[in-house]
């Protein structure tokens, strides 16, 4: 037989090359990843690699897991490393920047090289190189220095030569390494991962893992007929993984988990300090502390840290936690077809003749579709996958909500009983067959509720009018000498609904929920955070007003220092106030009385000083004139009388100035004592 020499080395050959895995299951999340698993066959020996964007691999090493099945085992991961450009230049000998070529060459100071000029070779070893700015007389110009041979030297103009050349191969291999390495800094080429294995067995490897992806989007179409209204729903998945998805089995996840991007690709360098030891010390004696036992907490955690490899067992030790839990590894649920009732008879708009849909299931916090049949997507193409199909609890009624318009919107009201959780996304309304409008619906929970407005209903006409009445007094209290009052203001707001089409209604109504206000006649068939809603069936061909009332309940706070006497005869007459409260009201109001009384004969005492103040300023003035003046004596001395008069009376004056100042003391010492026992 004749020797097989190149076909076993062409074979050898073929089978050392990394093996694809094909993508066998996608799920698409709603926060900006999807969950991606491949799985295929590995033969004895073989390595797997899976490729990915640059921009992909912090995701890719935060969620990666490998699994094994068929007794081999996985000995490692390898992937393309990608390392500061900084730093990889770094260990050049040499820089390329902005010195240009002289700046260079200045940096290989003894390295050989060989220059062309014209015909003539010239060979040696650098000494200098730099660049000379231009003069008047000379442009700018780079020279290098070499050491020649026979140990001349030579000045070099570089723009005269036409070639350079290291003879050293060591350094000439260096050049292209650096300049490979700056063009490998701006690709953006694929980076591989290798899933490496010694086992002489065939087995087949399962990879998982989590990277960015277009969130999927839904599309529903509600379709109201005969019978119970018919909801479809459409996901929107699209394929931007370069790659295409060949019967994939899909699944798409409602829900939004924290996920994040940790910086895990790029190497992470410490700066380390420098430390010298001390040369010119002497030695000093050293007091070493009493040891004792050491707390168990430093152990390693029960089993060995590492690389989980063994028999059947998946290489879990390197995988970090993903954003959620991989659907691969949780168990499958047995998939149920979609019940779906007839929609009735339809003009021209029926259900979507579509197969079966999807099986869904809770996943914790998160709502599961899974597809049922395998997916195919090709790369860069979007798909629309129906994953529901069933008729749901619903209404048609009317919403008035945009105060600023006088017609209420066409709506309807939506009860989920799908058993599913329904994904937000936009609603097309098909009603008796025609095109009704469009909506937009949130995520939905199972039995949970919606209204949804989808078209202005011009059959309905609505107006608001207001109006409030006087506040009115329901609480007052008093402690240490402030008085509250409860007041109470009632507002009422009137609607009035005009129906002119020729058929009954319901409509609803959003009335503002205002803080501090609460309703008194009306009580409203649901509340939001916002609004109350009330519920009014209209007639064919009849209008029909619809008033609100509210009340809003507010306190006032005063001092009773700070109240007249009238203000305290109205808190004194109202009927709110107790008995005892009334009496100490009227107390201290009839204390304020007498000091008012008592304030009030100060000032005609003020008055009454005053003017006899003046009277004596005139009378001095008279005499002062009469002095100068011969034989007015006589009158000189009947002033002189007047004025004494006047000033026993002044006396007098302050005599009750003094007492009525002592009195209204008194007074006010005892109003205070009353203000500060007021308790009601």
């Amino acid at each position: 037989m004749k020797p097989c020499l190149p076909i076993c080395l062409l074979l050898t050959a073929q089978l050392a090359l990394p093996a694809d895995l094909p993508v066998q299951q996608v799920v698409l999340y709603k926060h900006g990843v999807g969950f991606f698993e491949r799985s295929g066959k590995l033969a004895p020996g073989e390595s797997a690699h899976l490729d990915f964007n640059a921009s992909e691999m912090n995701d890719v090493l935060k969620s990666l897991t490998v699994g094994e099945r068929g007794g081999g085992k996985i000995t490692g991961l390898r992937y393309d490393s990608q390392d500061l450009v900084s730093r990889k230049l770094a260990d050049f000998p040499f820089s390329i920047g902005g010195g240009g070529m002289p700046g260079m060459l200045d940096q290989l100071k003894g390295s050989r090289i060989e220059l062309k000029l014209g015909t003539e070779t010239v060979a040696g070893a650098i000494v200098s190189a730099r660049t000379f700015p231009g003069t008047d007389k000379q442009a700018e110009h780079d020279q290098l220095n070499l050491l020649l041979d026979n140990g001349d030297f030579r000045t070099i103009d570089l723009g005269a030569a036409t070639g350079l050349h290291f003879p050293d191969p060591k350094l000439q291999q260096q050049f292209k390494d650096y300049l490979a390495t700056l063009a490998a800094s701006r690709s953006k080429d694929k980076r591989s991962v290798y899933i490496d294995s010694t086992d002489a067995k065939e087995r087949e490897v399962t990879a998982s893992y989590m990277i960015p992806a277009p969130v999927w989007k839904s599309s529903y179409r509600l379709i109201f007929g005969e019978k119970a209204p018919m909801l479809e729903g459409w996901a929107i998945v699209d394929n931007t993984t370069g790659e295409d998805w060949s019967k994939v089995q899909l699944s798409l996840v409602s829900g939004r988990p924290i996920s994040f991007i940790s910086q895990l690709y790029a190497p992470k360098y410490i700066d380390r300090p420098t430390v010298d030891l001390p040369d010119d010390r002497a030695a000093q004696a050293v007091v070493h502390q009493g040891g004792f036992d050491a707390e168990q907490s430093n152990a390693p955690a029960n089993g060995r840290i590492g690389m989980a490899a063994g028999m059947g067992g998946a290489m879990r030790g390197m995988a970090m936690a993903a954003p959620a839990p991989p659907p691969a590894v949780m168990a499958k649920a047995a998939r149920s077809e979609m019940s779906r009732d007839d929609a009735g008879s339809m003009n021209s708009v029926v259900p979507s003749a579509i197969g079966e849909t999807a099986t869904a299931r809770e996943l914790g916090d998160l709502f599961e579709y899974r597809i049922a049949q395998p997916v195919t997507i090709k790369k860069n193409e979007s798909a629309m996958l129906p994953f529901l199909q069933q008729t749901i609890e619903g209404r048609k009624l009317l919403i008035y909500s945009d105060h600023s318009s006088q017609h209420p919107t066409n709506a309807a009201e939506l009860t989920n009983t799908s058993g599913k959780t329904l994904d937000g996304g936009p609603l097309t309304i098909y009603d008796a067959g025609a095109y009704a409008g469009e909506a937009l619906m949130e995520t939905l929970k199972a039995a949970d509720k919606r209204l949804i407005s989808y078209a202005v209903d011009l059959g309905t006409r609505i107006t608001e009018a207001f109006g409030s009445k006087q506040a009115m007094v329901r609480e007052v209290h008093a402690s240490r000498g402030v008085v509250s009052t409860k007041y109470a203001a009632e507002e009422t707001r009137t609607y009035t609904i005009k129906n002119v089409d020729a058929k009954a209604k319901t409509l609803i109504i959003e009335h503002p929920l205002r803080p501090g206000y609460t309703l008194l006649s009306q009580k409203a068939s649901e509340k939001t955070a916002t609004n109350y809603r009330f519920e009014i069936p209209l007639e064919a061909k009849a209008s029909k007003e619809f008033a609100v009332n509210e009340e809003r309940v507010y306190d006032q706070s005063i001092s009773v220092r700070n109240l007249g006497g009238d203000q305290l005869i109205t808190y004194i007459q109202n009927k709110t106030i107790s008995d005892a409260g009334r009496r100490q009201l009227q107390r201290i109001a009839d204390q304020k009385r007498l000091i008012a009384e008592n304030d009030a004969a100060l000032s005609d005492l003020d008055t009454n000083m005053r003017n006899q103040t003046a009277d004596e300023d005139r009378i001095r003035r008279n005499i002062q004139s009469l002095n100068t003046v011969a034989g007015q004596q006589q009158q000189v001395q009947t002033y002189a009388r007047q004025l004494d008069a006047a000033e026993q009376q002044l006396a007098k004056l302050r005599d009750q100035q003094a007492e009525l100042m002592k009195k209204r003391t008194a007074l006010q010492k005892d109003l205070d004592s009353q203000i500060d026992a007021l308790t009601f």
